[in-house]
């Protein structure tokens, strides 16, 4: 599989939500192109330094004069909205799809870089244990007091960070929501993209949120 790649310093995960603003040149002709194709792309995780990864793996960056790198594990995001409210500027709402591996990339024309990606299978449905349960409670009282919130501002454009259906006995759902909210390094927070047991992640996620006094 094939997908044009859009570097980002935010990680996304399968099933999130994900705004962005497009006025760069080789990004608005990749976003228009698959809204008319109706095809996703690719989000990495951004590097400082092609030297400088933020997971123990080597970045990628074929082209020896390129100042971008990026990590080998992304995401498959869907353009679910979009809007033109100036010439020059998208908006777009992505949902998170597939996670995927780089098997090799190059630089195009006007910079941007397309990759061909073999996909990472979903995570494997598990229900959340009753030691983990205290997760749940945290984020089904964040996203009511969250919505409350919303509802008592009534900002135009506001919303919550994530979207239905709200998967709470999922232990992979549970997880992702989380690793979205809790402040963490990117290097933490890619880690846990990659890995491959939505328990193991929730129990991490666990001892973040303990770590962190989000658990009472």
């Amino acid at each position: 599989m094939t997908l044009p790649l859009f570097p980002l310093t935010t990680i996304l995960f399968p099933e999130g939500l994900l705004p962005l603003q497009i006025f760069e040149l080789r990004y608005l002709t990749m976003i228009k192109k698959c809204i008319a194709d109706g095809t996703e792309f690719g989000v990495v995780a951004q590097t400082v330094r092609k030297d400088a990864p933020i997971v123990d793996e080597t970045p990628l960056s074929p082209e020896p004069m390129s100042q971008e790198a990026f990590v080998s594990v992304g995401t498959c995001a869907k353009i679910v909205a979009h809007s033109a409210p100036q010439p020059g500027l998208l908006r777009i709402d992505c949902v998170g799809g597939k996670r995927f591996t780089i098997v090799r990339c190059e630089q195009q024309k006007l910079g941007l870089w397309v990759a061909q990606v073999s996909p990472i299978e979903a995570d494997q449905a598990i229900s959340v244990p009753q030691e983990l349960a205290d997760t749940v409670t945290a984020l089904r009282q964040l996203i009511t007091a969250l919505t409350h919130q919303l509802e008592r501002e009534a900002i135009e454009g506001q919303r919550l960070p994530m979207t239905k259906p709200y998967l709470f006995d999922d232990c992979g759902w549970v997880a992702n929501r989380w690793c979205e909210l809790i402040p963490m390094q990117p290097a933490q927070r890619h880690r846990l993209l990659t890995l491959d047991n939505p328990l193991i992640r929730l129990e991490l996620v666990q001892d973040l949120l303990e770590t962190g006094g989000f658990l009472r």
